[in-house]
C-alpha cells in the first residue's frame, strides 16, 4: 500500500462490482477553510429574545442568551455565517463536538464554535460529519484546551471518491437513525416511568388485590421503622474473589468475603447521595455507601423505588462534599402501603425497568456496531 493512500478493511463496490480507488491522504486544509461568526459582545446579548446565541457552554444544548433580529440580519449579511448542512465544531472546552447546522436562525460564539467551509466537489458534508468522529485533533493550550485554525486545517484524514463518500455516509446515517430512534424510545419510557411513579407515590394510582378489593390506606412511617441502615467498610485487607464491592460510583472490584447477603438498597453516605442502587446476593460496600437490611413489613424492591422519589439533597448535612447520616435517613417520614400492595407496585415498576433495560441493551449494541463499522471503514 502507498504511504499516501489507504484501503479500508470494509469497502463498498461500484455498480459494476469493481473496487473504488484507494483513499487519498489529505489535510482538512486541502478541502476547505475554517470560518467563524463575527464576535458578539456580552452587552449585545439578552436573556430573552428571538435569535438564540450559542456560547461554548450551551453548544448542542439550549441557548441561555439571545441577540436581536436586526443585529442578527446585519451580522449574517456582512460576515461569515454557516450554510445549511455545514458542521459546527467546538474549538474550546470539550473539543470536537459537532452540530449539523439546519438553517434555524441562530448565532454562534466566535473562535469557540467554528466550521469548515468545504469544497463539496472534494468532500461532502455528510461524509465530513463522520470524519470528525474519527480524526484526532492535536489541541493546544494550558488549563483550557483550544483548537486553533491551523490545527484544524493541518488535521490529516483519508478521502475516498465522492461516489463512495455518498455510499458510506448513507449507510452510516441509517445506523444513526436506528440509534436515534432507540434513544427517543428510551427517553419516552423513562418519562413514562417518572410520571407513573409520581401518580403512584401521590396515591393518585392505587392497586387492587387478587379479588379486586382495595388495599388498606397508606400509613406514614419513619424509614427507621421499616428498615435499618448499615455502613460499608474498607475492603483493602481482603483477598481477590468473586464478591462484588460497590461504592457510590458502582462496581469497584471483587473480593473473597461478603459484608451482607440478600436483597438490599444502597444509598450514598458521602459524595453521590441521590443515586440509590439495588443490591442482590452476596456483596460488600465501601464506607461511602450505606446499605439497608432488617426489613420490617417492607420489601427491598419497593424501598428501592421509594428511595428514587426522595429528594436526598434536602437532607445533606455538609457544606462541602454532600453527606448523609444514618440518623437523618432513619427519621425521614414517608407514607407506606401495605406489604402486599408494595409487591404490586414493585412488580409494575420493575416491568417498566425491564423494558428500559432491553432498549438500553439494543442501544449499546447498535452503538458498538457503528463503532466497529467506523473502525473498519476509516482506520
Amino acid at each position: 500500500m502507498e504511504a499516501n493512500s489507504l484501503v479500508p478493511k470494509l469497502r463498498f463496490k461500484q455498480d459494476d462490482g469493481k473496487n473504488y480507488p484507494n483513499w487519498e491522504k489529505k489535510k482538512l486544509g486541502d478541502v476547505g477553510k475554517v470560518k467563524m461568526c463575527k464576535r458578539v459582545f456580552s452587552n449585545q446579548t439578552t436573556l430573552e429574545g428571538s435569535i438564540p446565541f450559542y456560547k461554548i457552554g450551551t453548544f448542542g444544548k439550549e441557548a441561555d442568551a439571545f441577540i436581536g433580529r436586526d443585529l442578527y440580519n446585519d451580522l449574517k449579511l456582512k460576515f461569515s455565517y454557516p450554510k445549511v448542512g455545514e458542521i459546527l465544531i467546538s474549538a474550546s472546552g470539550t473539543l470536537g463536538r459537532t452540530v449539523v447546522f439546519d438553517g434555524t436562525p441562530s448565532y454562534y460564539q466566535d473562535s469557540n464554535i467554528v466550521w469548515l467551509e468545504n469544497n463539496e466537489e472534494l468532500i461532502t458534508n455528510n461524509f465530513l460529519y463522520y470524519i470528525y468522529q474519527i480524526v484526532r485533533f492535536d489541541s493546544e493550550g494550558g488549563t483550557i484546551q483550544r483548537l486553533y485554525n491551523n490545527i484544524i486545517l493541518s488535521t490529516k484524514f483519508y478521502k475516498p471518491s465522492l461516489t463512495e463518500q455518498n455510499k458510506i455516509a448513507s449507510f452510516l446515517t441509517s445506523e444513526d437513525n436506528k440509534i436515534n430512534l432507540l434513544t427517543k424510545k428510551k427517553a419516552l419510557l423513562e418519562t413514562y416511568k417518572k410520571g407513573v411513579m409520581q401518580k403512584i407515590f401521590s396515591q393518585e394510582i392505587r392497586f387492587k388485590d387478587e379479588e379486586g378489593n382495595d388495599f388498606p390506606d397508606w400509613e406514614e412511617k419513619q424509614l427507621g421503622e421499616i428498615l435499618s441502615i448499615a455502613s460499608g467498610r474498607d475492603y483493602k485487607n481482603l483477598g481477590k474473589g468473586d464478591i462484588p464491592v460497590y461504592g457510590t460510583g458502582g462496581l469497584m472490584t471483587r473480593v473473597d468475603k461478603y459484608l451482607y447477603e440478600g436483597d438490599s438498597v444502597g444509598i450514598g453516605r458521602k459524595g453521590t447521595i441521590d443515586k440509590p442502587v439495588m443490591l442482590r446476593g452476596k456483596f460488600w460496600t465501601v464506607d461511602t455507601l450505606f446499605y439497608t437490611h432488617n426489613f420490617i413489613n417492607s420489601t427491598p424492591k419497593f424501598v428501592f423505588y421509594l428511595f428514587q422519589r426522595i429528594a436526598w439533597y434536602r437532607y445533606n448535612e455538609a457544606s462541602g462534599v454532600p453527606s448523609l447520616s444514618k440518623k437523618t435517613i432513619e427519621k425521614i417520614l414517608k407514607p407506606f402501603p401495605s406489604y402486599r400492595e408494595q409487591y404490586k407496585i414493585a412488580d409494575f415498576l420493575s416491568s417498566i425497568d425491564k423494558k428500559i433495560e432491553q432498549v438500553d441493551f439494543q442501544l449499546d449494541r447498535n452503538k458498538e456496531f457503528k463503532k466497529g463499522l467506523l473502525q473498519q471503514m476509516f482506520v
